[in-house]
């Protein structure tokens, strides 16, 4: 048996800022759509669980559908570019001789393999009024206030083994191994601050490097590797934006 049938029921029209926000977001996917894909495995990724992923990754294979950037994600990617600079600015009168260009201006990076791997590190300590030892790779990442107290009571190595992967791989092909890295955590819900020494991982940085080339070998084999788990409703997989593609 049916219900009552509700005659009151409207759709509500769209608010002045709903209307604003969808001229925003449509701008920044269209942008964003046509922007220059990567053509090369990203440093930054690498630490990444799921071989398989990074694989799409690099062939720029296409995203479900429903899964591209959206204006929300792309306004959050562009916040957090935006906490970086200000932690610049913030170290900088706090005395240390932070350097993020190189003399042309463009970001400190290193590329290997044939320019099939790439990254591009937020900067480098060279002198602190501390006695902080340099020079020293400087990473900076915002979170929200729950994954950013995860950090600071577990450290970036536990709580975030992405960056922790990141860092590592930094630190071998910039040459900054002697030294331990510095890492920046910015609560973007409250501001504050977390700075974490981080010293070289060896093991880690050769672990890394070993998969990414797996990964260009593979690629070039038309070969895929193994996906993280044999379970489609695994968390990664659940939450990966190419899992249609991937479990077809």
């Amino acid at each position: 048996m049916h219900g009552p049938l509700d005659f009151n029921h409207r759709d509500k029209p769209n608010t002045f800022a709903d209307v604003v926000n969808t001229r925003i977001d449509d701008a920044l996917t269209k942008a964003n759509g046509e922007r220059e894909p990567r053509s090369y495995l990203g440093g930054s990724r690498l630490g990444e669980s799921c071989s398989r992923k990074l694989q799409y990754e690099f062939l720029k294979a296409p995203r479900d559908p429903g899964e591209e950037f959206s204006g929300k994600t792309l306004r959050i990617f562009a916040v957090g570019h935006i906490f970086e600079d200000l932690a610049v600015d913030w170290l900088l009168k706090a005395g240390y001789d932070l350097r993020t260009r190189n003399r042309d201006g463009d970001q400190f990076g290193f590329s290997v393999a044939n320019g099939r791997v790439r990254g591009h590190i937020d900067g480098v300590i060279v002198a602190g009024p501390e006695t902080l030892a340099v020079p020293a790779l400087w990473e900076c990442k915002s979170a929200n206030a729950k994954n950013w107290r995860d950090i600071v009571k577990r450290g970036v190595t536990v709580s975030k083994p992405v960056y922790a992967a990141q860092i590592a791989l930094y630190q071998a092909y910039l040459g900054l191994t002697e030294n331990p890295a510095v890492f920046t955590a910015i609560n973007k819900d409250t501001c504050e601050l977390w700075h974490e020494l981080v010293p070289f991982n060896g093991a880690l940085a050769q672990a890394c490097s070993d998969k990414a080339v797996r990964i260009l070998q593979a690629c070039d084999a038309n070969e895929w590797l193994p996906r993280v788990s044999a379970d489609p409703d695994h968390f990664e997989c659940a939450w990966c934006p190419w899992k249609q593609r991937c479990w077809a």
